[in-house]
C-alpha cells in the first residue's frame, strides 16, 4: 500500500489508550473496532460527498464536465474507491487507508502541471481523517474497554 499519513492529535484519544495501554498492554481488540467503524464512517463520506471536517467536495470542474460530455460523478466517487478502503491493526497502531493508486489523488489533490497525464487540476477531496462524530465513537469505543479491564 502506498502510504500517506494524516496524525491524528487528539488529547483524549491519546490519554484513553494511554490507560487501556497500561491496564491491559494489548490495544489489538479495540483498535480493529475502531478501525471497521472508521472504515463505514470514511466510505460515508464517499456517499455525502464531504471532508472529515465536514466541508463539502469541490464538484467536476467544466473542463471534467467537458471532457466527459455530462457532469457524472466526481472522480473517485464511485464505489471501487469506498470499496478499497481497510483497517490494519499491528501491534498497537491503526491505519485506516486504500490499495488504490488514486487514493492519494482523492485525498490531496493534484496539478497538472505536476502530473502530466490529468486533463486539469484535480481539487483535494479528503475522505481519510476522523470527524467530531468519529472522536466521540471512538472515546466511547474505548471508554467501553476501560470500563471493562
Amino acid at each position: 500500500m502506498a502510504a500517506a499519513k494524516i496524525h491524528v492529535d487528539n488529547t483524549q484519544v491519546l490519554e484513553a489508550l494511554n490507560r487501556l495501554v497500561q491496564q491491559s498492554g494489548d490495544l489489538s481488540e479495540p483498535l480493529q473496532e475502531i478501525g471497521e467503524y472508521l472504515v463505514e464512517s470514511t466510505k460515508q463520506r464517499f456517499a455525502t460527498k464531504t471532508a472529515p471536517d465536514g466541508t463539502a467536495w469541490k464538484g467536476n470542474s467544466p473542463v471534467t464536465i467537458d471532457r466527459k460530455g455530462r457532469d457524472d460523478a466526481l472522480i473517485g466517487e464511485t464505489t471501487q474507491l469506498a470499496d478499497a478502503i481497510f483497517p490494519n491493526v499491528s501491534g498497537n497502531t491503526l491505519e485506516i487507508g486504500s490499495t488504490r493508486q488514486y487514493a492519494a489523488m482523492q485525498q490531496f489533490g493534484g496539478r497538472r502541471s505536476d502530473f502530466a497525464h490529468l486533463w486539469g487540476d484535480i481539487p483535494a477531496r479528503p475522505f481519510l481523517g476522523l470527524s467530531d462524530e468519529d472522536e466521540d465513537v471512538v472515546l466511547e469505543i474505548l471508554s467501553d474497554y476501560i470500563a471493562n479491564e
